[in-house]
């Protein structure tokens, strides 16, 4: 079968590899649909850890081939969607239930072979029915829901509250429609592109700015600004050092600011700690999606997230090597491989 291959830093190729088989209890996915995700290119760029050679890809989607003979409750046929989280177990974070933190998780796509291929192995454990009439492409975007969605629970975004998102790629932009069906009615979102600007608006943030037209600190929580005093939660979806500086100048006094991106490993920003102790700022990353699977599965089922906007083109696995090397398009929010 074709596969995507990162084979060191740097080295990403198409190549021909042994189709897998199922084990036991794991499913054999044909894929139809797998996202490209920034953490994608921070692996291609070493800002990421993983376990070269192995082919990428963790946000997928496909229709079960085969199954192996412990395997029960799917069928072949049935289209699912993966978590590729898979944790152990037994280290000390998973008895505690913050299975997002274990210690030897092992995820699909980064330490294991992913989705930019025609088929991946998944454990049933991992594996999650979608309605047979959903969209191919929409399952894709389960697992990046699910990101934003631990994100938002640690918020905890109450009804009539305020919030601002920076950074207008398909984490914010799913951020921004999540905020709003948590009962946040103020939503700014914060992106340097016009294009992804509109978007926004058009999916529930009932404001924008462009942080390079000004100070955008001054444009938001100012006097004179949209939301004097900042906001009740601020989500970081960038991953730059800019927003997440901004971030904590943006909550307001006893407000939260919630880490959402992923920023490349070793980057730096500078914050005064006087400042988050002076205005008791509560600060806290949001790291994989843990127990937020079934529910992003089951909101993109029920329609009450908008899927179809967020995709700007699809590709053959042919191109997918050279989409991942490469920075985004300019107002690319989601590219979805399709082999």
């Amino acid at each position: 079968m074709k596969a995507v291959r990162l084979e060191a830093v740097g080295s990403i190729a198409l190549r021909e590899v042994d189709k897998p088989v199922a084990g036991p209890d794991e499913l054999l996915v044909r894929i139809e649909a797998c996202g490209v995700c920034g953490t994608d290119r921070h692996l291609f760029h070493g800002e990421f850890p993983c376990r070269p050679p192995v082919t990428p890809g963790h946000e997928f989607s496909g229709i079960i081939e085969a199954m192996g003979n412990a395997v029960s409750g799917f069928a072949a046929g049935d289209r699912v969607t993966g978590d590729p989280n898979i944790a152990c177990g037994r280290c000390p974070h998973c008895h505690a239930g913050r299975v997002n933190l274990c210690r030897n998780l092992n995820a699909i796509g980064i330490h294991r072979d992913g989705g930019f291929a025609e088929y991946v192995i998944l454990p049933q454990k991992q594996a999650f029915i979608l309605p047979a009439e959903l969209p191919p492409t929409h399952g894709a975007f389960c697992e990046p829901l699910g990101c934003c969605l631990h994100g938002i629970d640690l918020a905890e975004i109450r009804p009539g509250s305020s919030a601002i998102v920076l950074g207008g790629g398909v984490i914010g932009l799913l951020t921004v429609q999540l905020a709003r069906l948590a009962g946040a009615t103020t939503i700014i979102l914060s992106t340097r592109q016009a294009s992804r600007r509109a978007l926004a608006e058009s999916l529930g943030a009932t404001a924008t700015v462009d942080p390079a037209a000004g100070d955008v600190i001054d444009a938001i929580a100012g006097a004179a600004g949209l939301m004097p005093g900042g906001a009740d939660v601020v989500f970081e979806c960038a991953g730059v050092r800019d927003t997440v500086e901004q971030s904590m100048r943006l909550a307001r006094a006893g407000g939260t600011v919630v880490i959402v991106g992923v920023t490349p490993q070793g980057m730096k920003a500078e914050f005064e700690p006087f400042d988050l102790l002076f205005r008791e700022l509560k600060v806290v990353g949001s790291f994989l999606n843990p127990y937020a699977h079934r529910r992003a599965a089951e909101l993109i089922a029920s329609g009450a997230i908008e899927i179809d906007r967020l995709i700007s083109r699809q590709v053959p696995l042919e191109e997918a090597a050279d989409v991942i090397a490469n920075p985004p398009a300019p107002g690319e929010v989601k590219v979805l491989v399709v082999p």
